[in-house]
Formats: C-alpha cells, structure tokens, sequence
C-alpha cells in the first residue's frame, strides 16, 4: 500500500480514502446562538388571556427553544372602587364581569361561568398574582405557569374565588406543593415586593393591557403584540426578532400533553393539531385509547381530562 498519511474515512459515505481537505483548517466555535426575550404581561382573572392558551400553548411548545419565556404579572385589579372600572365593556362593579366574560368564552370556545362573580366575587387580582411570584421565586418559570392555569381553571371552569387565601392554599396543594407556606410568604412583604418589581417591568415595556406579548432580541429591538391574535400572528413576530424564519418543533403527541396539562378543552386540541372541530372525535379516538381519559362538557364545550392522577 503506498505510503500516504493523509487519508481518511468520509463520515457520511463510509468510504476510506485520500483526505481532500487542508491539512489544518482554523474553526471558529464560538459562534453565538440568538437569545430572544418573550415578556407574556398577564393577569390570573384576564378572561381575554384564558382565551389566548390554545395559541400561546402551541407556540410555546413549537417555538420555545428560540426563546427565554418570562410571565409578568401586570395588576388587573387591585380593589373594586365605586366608579367604572371598564366602561368600554360595560364594566362598572363585580355582577357586570359575569356577562362579559360569557361573551369572551362564547366567542373564542374557552367557556367560562362567570357566575362566581355574582356570588361571591374576586375582590383583587393581586393575592392569586403574588402567590405565583412565590411559586416562581422558589421552583422556576414552568411551575408558577403551570399554577397559573390551575388558577384559572379554578376560577373561569369551577367557579372558585381564587382571591381568597383558601382557595389558593388548595390549588397549590393540589400540586404537590405546600400551600399554607407558600400562601402565607406571598403575603408577606416579599410577595408584595416581588409583585411591583413585576408592575415597574409591565411599565418599563409599555403593556398597557392584557394579553401582551413583547419579544425582544439580542440588539435590544423587539415587536409588541397586544391582545389575542391569530397563531401565525406570533409566528410572524419571532421572525421579525430573530432575523429569520424559525423552524418549529413537531407538537407533542396528545397522550403526552393531556398527560402534561390534565385538562384541555376541545378548542386547545384543535389548536394544537390544526383539527377542524367536526373531526375532533375522530382525531381522539386515533390518538388515544378510551380507557385513558374522560370526557366532560361544560356551556356547550368538551374538555378532556386525564384518567390518573
């Protein structure tokens, strides 16, 4: 065999043969991967923000691997005071939120009761907001946001006060975590502190409702984006950060993200999946086997949940 100590075996063809690249070639590994800053300004009793999870949900799970998610919570309502609160819809005390949420619900199929609100209505946004900057002082990002549907579903599904301590010691303790503390530093002058750095960061990005979703790169440049908009609306808006057109993960399969979310509602499914909803059962019974979850109905909406606890 002739002498020749420049050979090689290619790592793609499998082949051995002469080395046809230089001898020695500079790489430059420090190459740096875009960082792009998403700012969701948000409130536990924003019904227009129940009504944005479908979309939020699929871009999280498709897109988040462009950028760092940070929920901050913008004060909806700290008290109820004798004049208009929302005058624009009608909004002038607790009864009139029923009839607006309902509306809310009805038109983008993220039903809520909103009963609660004549009965035994929210008196503040601020204790269900305080007690998720608690949750992620002390265990991150995912699992304040994973308290923060917990909340709503509580609030906008199962019609429970979530301003009241009780309430708020039991969603927490319903994820494993524990409530009675967790409640009671939230109470204390660290959850007040905690809360209106998250009010001085709503102003500095300039949200003035809810939902607003703010992404910012790395040349401190960014797109706003208020209120709910369509899936591709936010597709659009990372783009335009980033300078390019993301590639978005595959969704999850279903049986990982119901096993994930516990509860989903027929529009988060269709959402998620691109499902016309008259092909929703037919999806269901593809995906998942029927001894794996349960079926309810709530204002004329299905929601799915786990059969496990």
């Amino acid at each position: 065999m002739k002498n020749n100590n420049n050979m090689m075996c290619d790592l793609e063809s499998g082949v051995c043969g002469t080395a046809e690249e230089e001898e020695m070639e500079m790489i430059d590994f420090n190459q740096q991967k875009k960082s792009i800053n998403l700012y969701y300004v948000t409130d536990p009793i924003c019904s227009h923000c129940w009504a944005l999870e479908p979309t939020l949900r699929r871009f999280m799970k498709q897109y988040e691997h462009y950028f760092n998610f940070k929920t901050v919570m913008g004060g909806l309502l700290e008290k109820w005071h004798g004049g208009p609160v929302d005058p624009a819809n009608g909004i002038h005390g607790p009864a009139d939120v029923a009839g607006h949420w309902r509306e809310v619900g009805k038109h983008y199929r993220m039903p809520i009761d909103g009963s609660l609100m004549i009965d035994d209505p929210v008196q503040s946004s601020f204790p269900p907001s305080r007690v998720y900057k608690i949750i992620q002082k002390h265990y991150g990002e995912e699992k304040a946001f994973e308290y923060l549907r917990r909340a709503r579903e509580a609030l906008f599904i199962f019609n429970k006060n979530i301003g009241e301590g009780s309430v708020l010691v039991e969603i927490v303790n319903e994820m494993r975590l524990d409530g009675e503390v967790i409640v009671k530093e939230a109470d204390e002058q660290t959850g007040h502190d905690l809360l209106n750095e998250d009010f001085v960061l709503t102003r500095k990005l300039g949200a003035r409702g809810f939902p607003t979703i703010i992404m910012v790169n790395e040349e401190n440049k960014g797109v706003k984006i208020v209120g709910g908009r369509p899936f591709e609306n936010y597709v659009d808006g990372l783009t335009q950060v980033l300078g390019e057109k993301p590639a978005p993960k595959q969704q999850p399969v279903l049986s990982a993200l119901l096993e994930e979310e516990k509860l989903l509602f027929a529009k988060e499914i269709e959402v998620m999946y691109d499902v016309e909803e008259a092909d929703l059962n037919n999806f269901m019974d593809k995906e998942l086997s029927p001894n794996s979850y349960q079926v309810k109905e709530i204002l004329g909406e299905l929601y799915f949940t786990t059969t496990t606890k």
